[in-house]
């Protein structure tokens, strides 16, 4: 992704800033809320991108937004990328920011995909258990994929459970085709 390397060392620059003044929870979740809106909202993400807007009427746009939703820093890392015109980068950042966040908290992020989003009871069961596995503090992120048919898929750091419907359905598959070129032999 363009633009990676930057917005990394703008997340840095903010966590480091943001723990200076014990408000680095405050800062991630502010960030967390920019990104959400981003990722959910095509045309304001598309207009803080765009290069013919002028950086006054952006900076107008997230005021209206944000502005009594978000903290200081956060504002000030948004003037910053304003300023230095790299506010097409703000995405990345808050995404930056939430994973080195995490990593220094010592967070685990549990991937869940599934084929319907999770009821807050699973969510919580599945929170319980990851907990006694890990020994750590774990937050879900939930990704709906209905092509899975049914199940779930965890990954958690570089590890991966697959027991979901399609995932069987292909093991099963391998196995017959594996037991129809024995068969030939």
């Amino acid at each position: 992704m363009k633009g990676t390397r930057a917005a990394l060392r703008y997340a840095k620059a903010v966590l480091n800033l943001a723990k200076e003044k014990n408000l680095a929870e405050t800062v991630n979740a502010d960030l967390l809320l920019i990104a959400s809106t981003l990722e959910s909202n095509n045309d304001l993400k598309i207009a803080l991108q765009n290069p013919v807007i002028k950086s006054d009427v952006k900076k107008n746009i997230l005021t209206q937004v944000f502005d009594t939703k978000i903290n200081g820093i956060t504002q000030g890392l948004i003037n910053l990328l304003i300023e230095k015109k790299r506010l097409n980068l703000l995405l990345a950042v808050a995404k930056e920011y939430a994973i080195i966040f995490d990593f220094d908290m010592d967070i685990e992020v549990a991937k869940v995909t599934t084929a319907t989003p999770l009821t807050k009871e699973l969510e919580s069961k599945i929170l319980d258990k990851l907990k006694t596995l890990t020994n750590k503090a774990v937050t879900i992120k939930n990704t709906v994929d209905p092509s899975i048919i049914g199940g779930f898929i965890l990954r958690v750091g570089d590890k991966q459970y697959d027991a979901s419907v399609n995932g069987k359905l292909n093991l099963l598959k391998r196995e017959f085709e594996d037991n129809h070129y024995i068969s030939k032999l």
